[in-house]
């Protein structure tokens, strides 16, 4: 991942769009990045723990610099937008997640029951 590139990755057993903090080569097992969450349509704040550093294996997919349209500085803080596209691959990544774990959950549930 080149610096500034934009991401969707698991961050904390949560979907998030993650921006590369440097670059990374393609060897290294934990990438250094900056954490955004959904604030609204397009629009993505730093989450609450803005920078993390994952293991490479963490990241559901890639954007192409195209997908990215504005950083604003608003009190200090970075702002996010995203091209439509891109928004939309990210809500489906995090819609296919949480029914994997509503799945998972199901299950557990029926075990304990016994």
């Amino acid at each position: 991942m080149e610096h500034g590139c934009l991401a969707v990755a698991m961050v904390q057993r949560q979907v998030m769009i993650v921006q590369a903090s440097r670059s990374h080569s393609s060897r290294e097992t934990w990438l250094d990045v900056h954490t955004f969450m959904p604030f609204g349509s397009n629009v993505f704040l730093p989450s609450p723990v803005p920078e993390a550093r994952i293991p490479s294996s963490d990241v559901l997919t890639i954007f192409t610099m195209n997908d990215k349209l504005t950083t604003e500085s608003i009190f200090g803080n970075d702002m996010l937008e995203v091209s439509p596209r891109a928004y939309k691959e990210f809500l489906e990544l995090s819609s296919r997640t949480q029914k994997k774990y509503e799945r998972l959950f199901a299950v557990w549930s029926k075990k304990s029951r016994r």
